[in-house]
């Protein structure tokens, strides 16, 4: 696919996935979903982690109403699930790690679309915000499913029908993010994190994602089997083996992901 409103790149096995709509603060449209879909498919397959982040003052603004047509034509059902759902799917579902390297404003559906990610590392400026029930509509792109596993219910509703900006700060102290890192810091921050995934046991990695998530819907005992399950698989890759012999010999590993 010919990339027009994202730019695409892969680095030292990171592959990064940069929303290029400086124009209207990267807001997503019918164009952009389906190439953000296509391009962390194809970063799950070059490389060894893929990151999200955005070009100009902000990460994302959320759905483009300006988008085939006006708003009041959008058949936002259809939207969600024919555009959105692929893309948030390919994100959640992705072999690797995934980061979301939250560069600025994230709002609506932007913000959901970084929360979807693996880790998210945001800049001290950046903002989060359900800014859905500004224009008469809930939380979508995941927001619902998201937000409450991550902060818990009183933050999530009040998040979600106040519609207020949650500062990076904020967002780091809830739990929403994994970090919030000065401006100056954070372009070197992000790819500092990048790289250490990118250089790190990726079969292992991929089994910590299935393990998190599966838990939430497994008893103890259901969870215990499923990480008796992936612990074994992990036990025969070259990492562990590599993992192991580094320790050992008290050297840093070489881990090739495999």
């Amino acid at each position: 696919m010919q990339y027009d409103t994202i730019a695409y790149e892969v680095t030292d096995g990171v592959a990064v996935v940069r929303l290029n709509r400086p124009d209207v603060m990267n807001a997503l449209n019918t164009r952009m979903r389906a190439e953000i879909t296509d391009a962390v498919t194809r970063g799950a397959r070059e490389a060894r982690v893929v990151v999200l982040t955005g070009t100009g003052r902000a990460f994302c603004s959320g759905q483009d109403l300006g988008d085939g047509g006006n708003a009041a034509s959008l058949d936002l059902e259809r939207t969600l699930r024919d555009e959105y759902v692929p893309m948030l799917m390919a994100i959640a579902d992705c072999p690797v790690p995934t980061i979301a390297a939250v560069n600025g404003a994230a709002a609506g559906a932007g913000a959901n679309l970084a929360l979807c990610a693996d880790v998210v590392i945001a800049t001290e400026s950046a903002a989060f915000s359900q800014a859905f029930t500004r224009i008469g509509l809930i939380p979508d792109a995941g927001g619902t499913w998201l937000l409450p596993r991550q902060v818990g219910l009183a933050k999530a509703m009040g998040a979600a029908l106040f519609a207020d900006k949650i500062t990076a700060a904020q967002a780091e102290r809830w739990g929403m993010i994994w970090e919030a890192l000065p401006d100056a810091e954070f372009e070197t921050g992000w790819q500092a994190r990048a790289q250490h995934l990118a250089t790190g046991p990726t079969e292992a990695f991929k089994r910590v994602k299935e393990a998190m998530r599966t838990s939430f819907g497994n008893t103890l005992e259901e969870q215990l089997a499923v990480e008796a399950r992936l612990q074994g698989e992990c036990g025969q890759t070259r990492d562990f083996r590599e993992g192991v012999v580094a320790f050992l010999e008290k050297r840093p590993p070489r881990y090739e992901g495999r």
